[in-house]
């Protein structure tokens, strides 16, 4: 890999860790369509762009993960058996989602993401919240909200805190206790949905040097890298910065990184 391309994958990284810090949003709507033109320009066949794209996006999300849990985990807000009801159908959902992923033409997938992220930005946009007007679903409720959001997200490669917060705080859930309950619930969805990526795509021909299945090693690395040293310096930030204003300009920088990435795809 050209010295030029490990910059541009270590500042992705900065810039994903100092957003998820900041906004409380996690990186695979910011990596996803900017991989998807990193790895156009690089050669990467159309018929796999946007799958490696996905796949390396939601294994780049791990190490974050593991980070934000251990840091909630200390705080003691977890709903721990929450998390091991929902992981249940997590694991059922993220292994259906990256096989959906595998037979699916890229420029749908495309379409999917960019539909998904319109969705998420106008809700930042308008900050809509749902109303808690009920209470936690039993065992098998609660595995089935897994199972839907495990779908979902590994089809867009996110963390699942965009579907699992608002789920929870509908279920009469504490917002704080929210939070740090979709960020434990995003490690699993996150692990499986990489694991599903690399199995769903192993052996396919087309992909870059370093690649496990649907996963590029070295931009999963890079990223990595500078995405933990961020994360935190972002969080320091949103104590000191106006939140609410921040997050509307990003809702439309996230719409315009999808109409970039649908360029991408779509374009000559």
């Amino acid at each position: 890999m050209d010295w030029q391309w490990i910059v541009l994958y270590l500042l992705l990284g900065s810039v994903v860790g100092l957003l998820a810090g900041l906004l409380g949003i996690g990186g695979g709507a910011v990596m996803v369509p900017v991989l998807a033109s990193f790895f156009d320009r690089q050669g990467v066949p159309r018929e796999v762009l946007m799958k490696l794209a996905l796949g390396t996006s939601m294994a780049a999300i791990v190490l974050t993960a593991v980070s934000s849990v251990y840091s909630h985990h200390r705080h003691k807000a977890v709903l721990w058996p929450v998390v091991w009801k929902m992981t249940l159908g997590v694991l059922v959902g993220t292994a259906i989602g990256t096989r959906l992923v595998a037979i699916t033409p890229t420029t749908v997938l495309g379409i999917i993401f960019a539909v998904f992220i319109g969705y998420i930005s106008i809700q930042m946009i308008v900050n809509a919240k749902p109303h808690p007007s009920r209470q936690l679903p039993g065992t098998p409720g609660l595995a089935g909200a897994g199972a839907g959001i495990g779908l979902i997200s590994a089809l867009v490669a996110i963390g699942g805190g965009s579907l699992t917060v608002p789920f929870l705080t509908w279920c009469n859930i504490h917002i704080r206790q929210a939070i740090a309950t979709s960020a434990a619930l995003g490690l699993p969805i996150a692990i499986s949905g990489a694991l599903g990526y690399i199995y769903n795509g192993w052996g396919v021909e087309g992909l870059p040097y370093g690649s496990v299945g649907y996963v590029s090693l070295p931009a999963v690395g890079l990223i990595s890298a500078t995405s933990i040293l961020t994360a935190p310096v972002g969080a320091m930030l949103a104590h000191r910065l106006p939140v609410p204003l921040l997050k509307k300009i990003f809702a439309g920088l996230l719409i315009l990184l999808s109409l970039k990435m649908l360029h991408t795809l779509f374009g000559s």
